[in-house]
């Protein structure tokens, strides 16, 4: 079975996977396998390149700050980057998913819905967390600016959508517990896949 953890940047969506991969679970990082390709995939690159319509290797790898300025601010772009990177992300998790031997498997992914990856899981989870605590979280950890957070966070999908559309919610606010709603999580898709054996 496929769980497909997704929710805003800045939710903690990789703090709720780390406790579910100390549980056992194999994880698998639909952003970093990302990144990882747009840095080693020849074609990929090149294809960047022509998105961005120069150089976007100058140093040897990805600008990362200049790539997100370009697509942040171009729902085109963005479309046509994330059209070229996420077949090539998908097929990999789908090499990745059949050599792992757990009970089930994540994929971990801020744009699950957006990328059409919600087809090759078997149920959703989201994780929420209030806009400003996110917004906070982000600053600290990537060093960007509250304006470029939010440029991020407007070309997601909403978390009112994703709840619509998920089988499970955990809200990971700072006062609140993740590791209980994980556990009881946790439980309830053993003893699904359990029942279907």
């Amino acid at each position: 079975m496929r769980l497909g953890v997704t929710g805003g940047i800045g939710s903690g969506k990789t703090s709720v996977c780390r406790v579910f991969n100390v549980l056992g679970v194999p994880v698998f990082s639909a952003d970093a396998e990302a990144r990882t390709i747009m840095e080693s995939d020849k074609d990929i690159i090149r294809m960047i390149n022509s998105i961005a319509g120069r150089d976007m290797y100058e140093n040897g790898s990805l600008d990362r700050a200049a790539l997100a300025k370009l697509i942040f601010n171009s729902e085109e772009l963005l479309q046509k980057v994330n059209h070229t990177v996420h077949p090539v992300v998908l097929a990999h998790f789908q090499q990745w998913e059949k050599s792992q031997v757990a009970s089930y498997v994540i994929m971990e992914a801020a744009i699950l819905f957006e990328s059409g990856a919600e087809k090759l899981v078997d149920k959703v989870l989201t994780v929420i967390a209030p806009l400003e605590e996110r917004i906070d979280r982000v600053i600290q950890r990537n060093y960007l600016t509250r304006e470029q957070v939010l440029d991020r966070i407007k070309n997601q999908t909403s978390d009112e959508e994703r709840i619509t559309r998920s089988h499970y919610i955990i809200d990971n606010s700072d006062n609140v517990m993740i590791i209980p709603a994980i556990l009881r999580i946790h439980e309830e898709i053993l003893n699904f896949i359990n029942c279907k054996v």
